[in-house]
């Protein structure tokens, strides 16, 4: 019928969306360090000099890259708890970070790479801490 205007052929040229890969870099700060093992994340040096020269980084140890295809790859930069299986840590934010920025911005993880940059010794030093008796 000429006068029946299907509201769903229309749709395919409304616009393009296009994600920031800052906005991934925050999705992906944020997980990573919600899990457990990660003691912090580590700046890199471009982080450090951006920090010398008075700009913060809320979302350092983190970088992204998104390719042609709209492929996205990250690459993090961590400390980690002293005593934490280094291969479950990396697995488990690999995991965790890859099904929170695909399904958030429907864009494929193509690689998620963990650079382990050092261990964290505190949490073991504030545990001895509470272990000794007062006086």
């Amino acid at each position: 019928m000429p006068g029946d205007m299907n509201p769903a052929a229309d749709n395919d040229n409304i616009g393009e969306v296009k994600i920031s890969a800052d906005v991934i870099t925050v999705i992906a700060h944020t997980v990573a360090n919600e899990v457990e093992g990660v003691a912090s994340m580590n700046a890199k040096i471009a982080d450090n000099i951006s920090s010398v020269l008075g700009r913060k980084s809320p979302t350092k140890g983190v970088k992204v890259e998104i390719d042609d295809k709209k492929d996205v790859t990250i690459d993090f930069y961590i400390v980690v708890d002293y005593g934490a299986r280094i291969p479950d840590v990396a697995w488990r934010i690999q995991e965790q970070v890859k099904s929170a920025v695909e399904s958030m911005t429907g864009m494929n993880v193509a690689a998620i790479n963990i650079h382990v940059e050092g261990v964290s010794f505190e949490k073991d030093k504030e545990e001895q801490k509470s272990d000794e008796p007062s006086k």
